[in-house]
């Protein structure tokens, strides 16, 4: 791929996942381009990478749009994302050390501050809880299995759930993390699995509330729209 090619796919795929770009939302090739500051081939290579990440689809007339998800599908990616960071979560506890357990610890930490806010900094949130889960994945050591679990949780519902979330819902997902550091600390890949698996369980609830406000809310953008 030309470097020109990654830029535009870099810049169009944030605008996705930061919710810049809506749900339903057709994907000109010529604003694209002067945006990307690309001209239309590039474009039309990243649109096609976009489509294999699943966050464009394309119809039948060839025109491009933001995948818009149903709620079925949503839950298939989180049934996924349980069981493949559940084993990733087993396979971490067996291998931690103590300085990276204190390195997920101090992640952790950065969590509860965040949410002790008011608001809540829900950017620093998302940061650090990706790097949390990255750690996990790092530990993990299966390069098969952090591609796989990159595809799933880069999605634009992750970045636009947590910005639904209430303080107690963080706080709830906090304690989870909790829950895994002690799973780590005995070494205990069972219980970490089974902590994990729940934790993925329950952030599917968590959006599955926020999608039915998201989707009126967005129902009701695309109709000013009009």
């Amino acid at each position: 791929m030309s470097r020109a090619s990654d830029r535009a796919y870099a810049t169009i795929r944030e605008m996705i996942i930061s919710g810049e770009l809506a749900p339903g939302d057709q994907l000109g090739e010529e604003a694209l381009a002067e945006r990307c500051g690309v001209s239309r081939t590039p474009v039309r290579e990243a649109l096609r990478r976009l489509e294999a990440d699943m966050l464009v689809r394309r119809s039948e007339s060839q025109r491009s749009f933001v995948s818009d998800w149903s709620l079925d599908d949503i839950e298939d990616v989180f049934e996924l994302r349980a069981m493949l960071e559940a084993h990733a979560a087993r396979r971490a506890a067996e291998r931690i050390d103590d300085r990276t357990l204190g390195e997920m610890r101090e992640c952790n930490a950065a969590i509860g501050r965040a949410i002790s806010l008011a608001p809540p900094d829900i950017e620093v949130f998302l940061e650090r809880n990706r790097a949390f889960h990255a750690i996990i994945l790092r530990l993990a050591a299966s390069p098969r299995l952090s591609s796989l679990i990159g595809t799933l949780i880069e999605q634009p519902v992750v970045w636009r759930t947590a910005h639904q979330y209430g303080r107690e819902e963080l706080r709830r997902s906090h304690g989870e993390h909790d829950e895994l550091l002690a799973a780590f600390a005995r070494r205990d890949g069972a219980w970490a699995e089974s902590i994990m698996a729940g934790h993925i369980r329950r952030a599917f609830h968590a959006y599955a509330d926020a999608h039915r406000g998201l989707s009126a809310i967005d129902a009701h953008n695309r109709v000013r729209k009009a």
